[in-house]
């Protein structure tokens, strides 16, 4: 059988890569990014009630509205945005899904995304469905600022969306207050969209705030924001995310969505509303992350590798170039197979040639996993 792929260059992910030798080599995995910790008791146990409850029938396509309720009211709470929950709110199946209908249903064939490299991996192929053009935006180390001045001159007529991650994975930046407003200034008066990845939005530390594109009413206009019950709740399993838009936009995102999963769990949807009545838990986050941040570097002091300290998201840049010359997803390769400790090369989050010598590690793990981990990287 004859068979044209649609994805010709896409293989196997360099997280299911490296996930995969870390059992092979019973290794300690900080790749792929998950907690190795549990979630919240309380949260199972509201699953497990509405489940014996009756609530495991389909959802409406948008989401349910006591979750739908609840995310207004946080977001309001945060960012001062009111949100209309019935028309500028859908509930997805994790923000990668997320990201896919906002791509797909906004992207035209021949039109020109840009994305700010290292990137991650889900962008491109979305667009390259779309039939068009990813423009990359390189960032370099070790500062990983964007340099807006050189960012503008990526526009062209065919500019149709900007992709932007914020907290960043995987350099751990954050945007700032001055960053959100030069995109808006650059933007401004254009048709171009902006998708807004926020999934890390509470993992943000040394009292850094995180700058929402729902904070700047010009730019929420034209965008579209994703996030993630998953690493806000310890849940990555569970696939539970959503997006906001203003209604011009979601519409068009829900023609993709309900054709692509419909809708998600009720019974996790109906948990997360209720559990997401305490505001606190996501007021504690910042601090319950920065401490296993701040404990791991502790812990890596005497080791050979460079900290490029993070300012966001549960993952820390390290550069290795006192260390090795290889290449980085060689010398992940490497370390996890010699020292027992798998970590994620930067290079697989490129589309062009990427010769810095850094790998990123997730501290989203106990402390015990932790020492164990900086232990065996002390000795490299």
């Amino acid at each position: 059988m004859s068979l044209k792929s649609k994805l010709p260059n896409v293989g196997t992910t360099i997280f299911t890569v490296m996930s995969t030798m870390s059992k092979e080599h019973k290794a300690i995995n900080l790749s792929q990014g998950f907690p190795n910790f549990d979630c919240p008791a309380k949260l199972k146990g509201l699953v497990a009630h509405y489940m014996k409850e009756g609530y495991n029938q389909y959802a409406p396509m948008q989401g349910v509205p006591a979750l739908t309720n609840s995310i207004a009211n946080k977001v309001e709470h945060l960012y001062g945005k009111k949100l209309d929950p019935a028309s500028e709110i859908t509930v997805t199946a994790g923000a990668t899904q997320a990201i896919y209908c906002a791509i797909t249903a906004l992207v035209h064939p021949n039109d020109e995304v840009i994305i700010i490299e290292p990137a991650y991996d889900s962008y491109k192929p979305a667009i390259d469905l779309c039939q068009a053009y990813t423009i990359p935006y390189s960032l370099k180390g070790p500062d990983y600022k964007i340099d807006w001045s050189e960012f503008h001159r990526l526009f062209s007529r065919d500019t149709r969306m900007i992709i932007i991650n914020n907290p960043h994975n995987p350099t751990g930046k954050v945007l700032s207050e001055k960053d959100m407003m030069e995109l808006q200034r650059i933007t401004a008066g254009s048709n171009i969209l902006i998708l807004s990845d926020e999934v890390y939005e509470h993992l943000v530390f040394d009292e850094a705030k995180h700058h929402s594109i729902l904070k700047f009413p010009e730019l929420y206009n034209r965008s579209v924001s994703t996030f993630s019950f998953g690493k806000t709740f310890h849940t990555t399993g569970w696939k539970m995310g959503y997006c906001i838009a203003p209604p011009h936009l979601m519409e068009e995102i829900r023609k993709i969505h309900q054709f692509n999963v419909f809708s998600v769990n009720t019974p996790m949807q109906h948990a997360i509303a209720e559990f997401s009545e305490d505001l606190s838990f996501f007021e504690k986050l910042p601090a319950f992350y920065q401490q296993k941040r701040d404990f791991f570097l502790e812990k890596m002091e005497k080791s050979r590798f460079t900290p490029i300290k993070s300012e966001g998201t549960y993952f820390q840049l390290f550069d290795y170039s006192g260390i090795s010359d290889l290449p980085d997803t060689e010398f992940a390769k490497w370390l996890v197979e010699k020292h027992k400790v798998a970590t994620i090369p930067i290079s697989p989050f490129c589309t062009k040639v990427n010769n810095q010598r850094v790998v990123r590690m997730c501290f989203a793990k106990t402390e015990e996993t932790l020492s164990k981990a900086a232990i065996r990287l002390c000795k490299v």
